[in-house]
């Protein structure tokens, strides 16, 4: 392990200021990209880089399963790096590798193919973008684990581990701000000397963009490498005692704390385990696919000026990040499920609102606002709804990665991953990680299978087909969120098959 004093024990001192600031920053990097990821790529590879639909779905499928992947076996990895590492510690020197994986692959994701020309076969344009798209899920999936898994290596309580997280959010706020920002900046900054005439060929999306998106890719991993080298010279890697795994021979009650240690299998037999399952899919495949479209139906379908790709994000960002901070004494109040209702009907109001009105004009800013609070609201409380359903069998790790409903972290930045898999906890997390991220990649694959227009980029079928997706992706989807709560209403989440005082 790493120097420093360590992480557990009475005598431990509490992180001073630099060193907790120095934490924050070191997931800048990720959240630089992924705010980037989901909501430009599609929209650079079919608008900017003219790919057909299918070809641009094909790689944000790959990725979302190279996450997939890439999440589980990397966590699994880390804990086994126990032990090694000495001097540097075994959870910095994966966030490092991740660090450099994703310096090295990301520009070259929102950048021309090297070597490629007009007459270059789209397929060969795609084989060039996947390796590197794979490299960045993967250094992405390692650094996100080796920053969450830092948390109790650093502190003993769970009001630090609280305050590290929402210090780890707060950066998290900055960088989405700071993409969506420099986003519009670099796009008036492109437009503005050309006036006249052809002012109106630089509102639209183009070939012409390709150096926005370029520079945006290299100012989001510049400023990410700064942040990713002040967090490794900053934080310090404590020693903690290893916990034994428990095996498929392990007694499902433990000696010390008769506390039942459930393994992946008896998740399996709980019909809870579905139901929580199912309303988290749903939750995912509204928040992230009405993110990835919203860009594409601000172009084609409202046809307005590009500058609205980031202005209209932001607003959905901040009015969402806004509304968190009500959502802990509105739950409170009326509890998870209709905190979960009141969020989905909301939701429900602007698929309804966008699919009577073919213009909205400056109504637009009413419904990104209603979107990005429709949103925060349903993945917080389906984040603390999983919480419930794994209730003592986590064992102290939803405080260790700041999936509490009261950090506020979950509004935008928590991914249901728990990054040690020395709990069954961890099991439940890991299988509704690998779903949504699945689900949400086939989801795409499937919306851009079923693009209207087969020989440009967007015919007049065009601007009806993104109207009706932004329609489908929240309202649709809302249906089948509300059935799934539903059944939790009938059936409220708890473990039917299983009780403290079950043998195994």
């Amino acid at each position: 392990m790493g120097p420093g004093p360590p992480a557990a024990g009475a005598g431990a001192r509490p992180l001073s200021l630099v060193a907790r600031l120095s934490y924050a920053v070191g997931h800048f990097l990720n959240d630089l990209c992924a705010s980037m990821w989901f909501t430009y790529l599609l929209l650079y590879l079919h608008s900017v880089r003219a790919y057909s639909s299918r070809g641009a779905g094909l790689l944000l499928l790959l990725g979302q399963v190279a996450d997939g992947l890439c999440t589980p076996l990397v966590g699994f990895e880390a804990d086994r790096a126990t032990g090694r590492c000495a001097r540097f510690g075994p959870r910095k020197a994966w966030h490092l590798v991740g660090t450099i994986c994703v310096l090295l692959s990301f520009p070259f994701i929102f950048s021309p193919c090297l070597g490629c020309n007009a007459t270059t076969p789209e397929w060969v344009a795609l084989l060039y973008y996947g390796p590197f798209i794979v490299i960045f899920q993967f250094g992405w999936a390692a650094t996100q684990i080796a920053h969450l898994s830092l948390i109790p290596e650093l502190v003993t309580n769970d009001h630090e581990k609280v305050e590290l997280t929402a210090l780890r959010y707060a950066f998290t706020v900055v960088a989405s701000i700071t993409v969506y920002g420099a986003a519009w900046l670099l796009l008036h900054l492109q437009g503005s000397p050309h006036m006249g005439s052809t002012q109106d060929v630089y509102d639209q999306l183009g070939v012409q963009d390709v150096p926005v998106f370029r520079n945006l890719s290299l100012l989001v991993v510049g400023l990410g490498a700064v942040f990713s080298l002040l967090f490794h010279l900053g934080t310090r890697e404590g020693r903690r005692q290893q916990v034994e795994e428990p095996d498929e021979h392990s007694p499902l009650l433990a000696p010390a704390t008769a506390r039942p240690l459930l393994l992946w299998k008896h998740w399996l037999r709980e019909p809870a385990f579905y139901q929580v399952g199912l309303l988290y899919m749903s939750t995912r495949l509204i928040v992230n696919l009405s993110q990835t479209y919203m860009a594409m139906y601000l172009t084609y379908s409202l046809n307005l000026p590009k500058k609205f790709i980031a202005t209209i994000p932001l607003v959905m960002y901040l009015s969402g990040f806004l509304s968190s901070f009500l959502l802990k004494p509105v739950n409170r109040c009326i509890g998870r499920n209709m905190t979960y209702f009141v969020g989905l009907l909301v939701i429900l109001a602007f698929a309804a609102w966008v699919a009577l009105a073919d213009e909205l004009g400056v109504a637009v800013y009413v419904v990104a606002v209603l979107l990005g609070v429709g949103c925060a609201t349903i993945l917080v409380t389906s984040l603390a709804m999983t919480a419930d359903l794994i209730g003592p069998h986590t064992v102290g790790l939803l405080s260790q990665s700041g999936l509490g409903l009261g950090t506020r972290a979950e509004a935008w930045d928590a991914d249901p991953l728990l990054v040690s898999p020395q709990h069954s906890g961890a099991f439940v997390y890991g299988a509704m990680s690998f779903l949504d991220k699945v689900a949400n990649g086939l989801a795409v694959m499937a919306i851009q299978s079923l693009h209207p227009c087969s020989s440009e980029l967007c015919c007049k079928a065009c601007v009806a087909f993104y109207h009706w997706v932004m329609v489908a992706v929240t309202g649709g989807v809302g249906v089948a969120a509300t059935l799934a709560l539903c059944s939790l209403l009938v059936w409220p989440v708890r473990l039917r098959s299983w009780h403290p005082g079950a043998q195994p």
